[in-house]
């Protein structure tokens, strides 16, 4: 299972972009392009009014109005950006990103219901009750992931992960990078699977064990440790899993072909 407590060198919000908007689709009404401003986030995570700017081929003043709006309908809100590493000169870029009422207007069916459902479950069975059926709703996800990643090559099974997320609609995305488990180690190699939309976040923000099932199945079907950085019911602005590459294919990756004469080394050692 993820452990949350140990630190990264990568960057949590470094996540890879979904697919940008055509530039000739901000050619729509004011409220067609401040609801893709709002989406451009959701997919991206908090972002600049530069960034946006960029994605949707219109000026950053544009940008701006429609952010306006947004702050003033309390859908998103404006935070220091994050800084990974060493700090340069100056005040972090502003970024914006969407509150809890912003994420409810894309997805977030019945979770009241289903809150009072597990208020329930705690209150009668206790926290092992709410564990047992985190377990089992991930169970079935379990299974179907696993038809698709049953023949896949380790390296492979990331992108085919967020894949079938992606189609469960949670929006992910995947980006090679490398972290450091502890000071003084050398860095591990892997990948990040980015989730940046959380169907039950308003339910995990209550019940973490959504995410720790949810971490669970990933290291299940992925068949290594991995670990979560960052989760969007924590208030972080993706859910953001590290995979390490196994050490095998990591060798592999890193090492020139043995000449014949180094493998009858090998060998004989």
């Amino acid at each position: 299972m993820g452990v949350r407590g140990e630190q990264s060198q990568a960057d949590l919000s470094a996540c890879p972009d979904l697919p940008a908007i055509a530039p000739e689709a901000a050619a729509d009404d004011r409220v067609g392009t401040r609801n893709r401003v709002a989406r451009l986030i959701l997919a991206n995570g908090p972002s600049t009014a530069a960034d946006l700017a960029v994605r949707l081929g219109v000026t950053p003043a544009g940008v701006r109005r429609h952010l306006d709006a947004l702050l003033a309908e309390g859908l998103v809100e404006a935070r220091e950006q994050r800084v990974y590493g060493h700090r340069g000169r100056g005040r972090p870029a502003k970024v914006f990103a969407l509150t809890g009422d912003g994420r409810a207007v894309f997805h977030h069916t019945y979770d009241e219901m289903a809150i009072d459902a597990l208020r329930f479950i705690a209150e009668n069975g206790g926290e092992s009750a709410v564990d047992a059926f985190a377990q089992r709703r991930f169970a079935g996800l379990a299974d179907r992931y696993r038809v698709l990643m049953a023949d896949a090559d380790p390296a492979e099974r990331p992108q085919l992960l967020a894949d079938a997320l992606t189609e469960d609609g949670y929006a992910a995305s995947t980006r090679p990078t490398a972290t450091v488990a502890d000071p003084g180690k050398h860095p591990v190699q892997g990948a990040q699977v980015c989730q940046h939309h959380c169907p039950v976040q308003h339910v995990a923000e209550e019940f973490p064990q959504l995410c720790e099932a949810e971490t669970q199945v990933f290291a299940d079907l992925l068949g290594t440790h991995v670990q979560r950085l960052a989760t969007i019911a924590h208030g972080d602005g993706v859910c953001t899993t590290f995979i390490p590459v196994p050490p095998t294919a990591a060798a592999v990756k890193r090492s020139p072909q043995a000449t014949p004469a180094e493998q009858s080394e090998g060998a004989s050692a």
